[in-house]
């Protein structure tokens, strides 16, 4: 994903320093809420030769948005695979939880999910980004109240993606809003299960 409008700047200076003079090949779209696709088209107006891979709904989005992504994407359902060098991917559709659009991006060399905005939390993470780096105590009731008012009403969706996740080995969270999970990864989908059951 992106960033919000307002971190565009930051977030394209970090992609031109990771890429060190390389070409962006594909840019995978998990959640369209502008805090996650506000610079797509920045990236496509200094990417002229990206790909974006995405779902057919978040294509829809794109284009109401106003997003030229014509002639630049590959769609990808349920299931699919794509091999990124020594990374294969896999795309799991992930419907309200919690827009229509979502999906999340499982990396099975790494065992690590890219979860958009599921097992996120409120909260900043005062310069740390790993849990095991850093105190993650209050991120817990931090994780039940952003559950309550992002995803709260979706717990039957919330529990379809679970049920499909639970078939992955899954060692690390990366989601888009709190810690990275690693060493609390499976505590993290323990209390999403949990509050998606209404428990």
């Amino acid at each position: 994903d992106t960033v919000d409008w307002d971190a565009c700047r930051q977030f394209l200076e970090n992609v031109e320093h990771v890429l060190n003079g390389r070409d962006l090949d594909y840019l995978v779209i998990n959640h369209m809420e502008p805090d996650h696709g506000a610079s797509i088209e920045e990236i496509l107006l200094r990417y002229p030769k990206v790909k974006i891979i995405s779902t057919e709904k978040s294509f829809l989005l794109m284009h109401q948005f106003g997003f030229n992504v014509d002639g630049r994407t590959e769609e990808v359902k349920e299931g699919d695979t794509r091999c990124f060098g020594k990374h294969t991917i896999t795309f799991v559709e992930a419907p309200m939880v919690h827009w229509p659009e979502v999906m999340v991006t499982y990396d099975s060399t790494d065992k690590l999910l890219f979860s958009a905005d599921a097992f996120g939390t409120y909260g900043t993470l005062d310069g740390g980004v790993i849990d095991e780096e850093m105190n993650v105590d209050h991120f817990w009731e931090e994780m039940i109240r952003y559950y309550s008012n992002i995803v709260g009403k979706y717990g039957n969706p919330v529990q379809r993606a679970l049920q499909k996740l639970s078939a992955l080995e899954i060692n690390t969270i990366c989601s888009t809003h709190g810690p990275v999970w690693r060493k609390y990864a499976h505590k993290a989908i323990e209390i999403y299960d949990r509050l998606s059951r209404y428990e």
